[in-house]
């Protein structure tokens, strides 16, 4: 199974890094037109904290999106949960773990989005691209994601 793997550093320690990437999402959360959730756009997400628990999109119409479960809920080590997008089929899903490690006083947010082999090439959510240009795309998405955390993270420590 191939898999898109992004990495970055951000000044906080692990826990706090879990905490800003559970907690805050619906804050640091960017859309991007490519890889929108459902056809009406992104939302805001949240998760449902701890094993099983949901994550979720709240849509402006006032509906929400279950996206992915949680499998794996280790706060400050590991999170790992199913991705949907609003075009799959009931049993396509892609496979979304996030690692927090510390590293001196900073921690490398760790995002490995696996799966999308399984996705169709002619599918909406791969608009056609094949794997390996999809997955480009895909990765620089998550770079901005990650980005985007950091700055929100920043942002409590000013």
């Amino acid at each position: 199974m191939s898999a898109v793997i992004v990495s970055l550093r951000v000044n906080a320690t692990p826990q706090e890094a879990f905490d800003a990437f559970t907690q805050e999402i619906g804050l640091w959360w960017r859309p991007n037109g490519l890889f929108q959730i459902t056809p009406r756009g992104d939302g805001v997400l949240r998760f449902e904290s701890g094993e099983g628990g949901r994550l979720l999109t709240d849509l402006s119409n006032g509906k929400s999106f279950e996206i992915g479960r949680i499998t794996t809920w280790r706060p400050g080590e590991r999170l790992s949960f199913t991705w949907r997008q609003g075009t799959f089929a009931p049993e396509q899903a892609t496979q979304v773990e996030v690692r927090f490690e510390a590293v001196g006083d900073e921690t490398r947010v760790t995002v490995e989005h696996r799966g999308w082999d399984a996705i169709p090439e002619e599918h909406a959510a791969r608009h056609g691209f094949p794997l390996a240009a999809f997955q480009m795309r895909l990765g620089e998405h998550w770079r901005g994601l990650l980005a985007s955390l950091r700055a929100q993270i920043d942002e409590r420590c000013d």
